[in-house]
């Protein structure tokens, strides 16, 4: 739990949220900061036909838009809503990849993406196991889960070769969003239990600062 005081504030704050940087196995995750623009947008424009089939976002992938993520993403981490780190492999930014409050209590979605040129690796599964440990280790998080459109098969496999059960199949709530998606939303679930189970004696991942 970090606690500080900011201007404004009567008292000093405290909030419970993940460590700004881990280390998960060969990727760095570390939180996003403004100064990531330039490696952030050439990773995106780079990564573009990988991405605009799944990603509405990745239709018109600014400047701007870009700058505006990384303003949200400071802004979420402060009030706690949402941990949205780089993902970097020997200090390049290869992708993205996020812990989000936005699936009710007790629970915590992961979000992730990585430059084409770095898939086939295990990469992504790396950088979950960095994300759901450092999720199960915040208070009161009991499950975690991975949403994907079903006809995002290499999401479906991180989730399979991550550990997590699929417990749903559910319509999208705003159906198809980009060419790619089917409408058809697909949910994976962790425990904490089951994540206990996974890596008991593994020394699995841990903050770094």
């Amino acid at each position: 739990m970090r606690c500080r005081r900011r201007p404004g504030w009567a008292n000093i704050r405290c909030m419970e949220e993940p460590a700004e940087s881990l280390r998960s196995d060969q990727v760095d995750l570390r939180r996003w900061r403004m100064s990531d623009l330039d490696a952030l947008e050439r990773a995106i424009h780079e990564s573009l036909d990988h991405l605009v089939p799944w990603m509405p976002w990745a239709a018109d992938p600014g400047r701007r838009q870009t700058a505006e993520f990384l303003a949200r993403s400071h802004e979420k981490w402060e009030t706690g809503a949402d941990f949205s780190y780089a993902i970097t492999s020997d200090a390049e930014v290869i992708g993205s990849c996020s812990l989000m409050r936005r699936i009710g209590a007790g629970g915590l979605e992961i979000g992730y993406w990585i430059h084409p040129g770095r898939t086939g690796r295990g990469l992504v599964t790396m950088a979950v196991a960095g994300l759901v440990d450092a999720g199960f280790q915040l208070d009161g998080i009991d499950h975690i889960e991975i949403h994907h459109d079903a006809a995002n098969h290499a999401s479906g496999a991180v989730a399979r070769r991550s550990g997590f059960t699929e417990i749903a199949r559910v319509p999208a709530p705003e159906g198809p969003l980009t060419s790619g998606e089917s409408g058809t939303d697909v949910i994976w679930r962790m425990t904490a239990d089951e994540w206990r189970a996974r890596t008991a004696g593994t020394g699995t991942v841990r903050g770094a600062s």
